[in-house]
Parts: structure tokens; C-alpha cells; sequence
């Protein structure tokens, strides 16, 4: 009884950005991001949007940072490819 009564009063005193994100509000923002081009506008908004929680703006713009890790990497084997195939298509000649 007496720890939940001082957890709830050192939660009272955190401001509301960066108070901890409930199981409700994790679900609501997992099923926003299934909506496609949804999810990308919410990405943006919730990773540099002045105000909203700051466990969501970090966790956005780490997955922001991932999306645009994953797709330097499918451009540069894509154009490596590309390039072997123009290379190999030379020799042939």
C-alpha cells in the first residue's frame, strides 16, 4: 500500500510528455501504424510534432532513423547490381 502510494506520488510529479505510456495507448499507436501512408504522416508527426510523449517522439524517430538505414542499404544493392549487370553485359560484347 505505502509503495503505491509514493509511485503515484513521483508520477504526479513528471510532466505529462514524459510520463510512462500505458498498454492502451502502446495498442492505439501499434494499430495506427498498420494503416499504410498513415503510418508514415504519423511517423513524422509524432517524431518532430512539438508537443506529444517523449517516449513515442523517441521511439519514432528511431524507427525514421531504421526505415531510412533499410532503404540507403536497398538502393545501394540495388545500383550494384545494376552496375554488375552492365559490367557483365560489357564483357559479353
Amino acid at each position: 500500500m505505502e509503495q503505491q502510494q509514493h509511485q503515484h506520488q513521483l508520477q504526479v510529479n513528471v510532466p505529462e510528455n514524459e510520463q510512462v505510456m500505458s498498454v492502451k495507448e502502446w495498442l492505439i499507436t501499434f494499430l495506427i501504424m498498420m494503416v499504410p501512408v498513415v503510418n508514415l504522416v504519423m511517423y513524422f508527426v509524432w517524431a518532430f510534432g512539438s508537443e506529444g510523449n517523449l517516449n513515442r517522439k523517441n521511439w519514432a524517430k528511431a524507427n525514421l532513423l531504421i526505415i531510412g538505414v533499410c532503404i540507403g542499404l536497398y538502393v545501394s544493392v540495388f545500383f550494384l547490381m545494376l552496375m554488375l549487370a552492365f559490367i557483365g553485359a560489357a564483357v559479353e560484347q
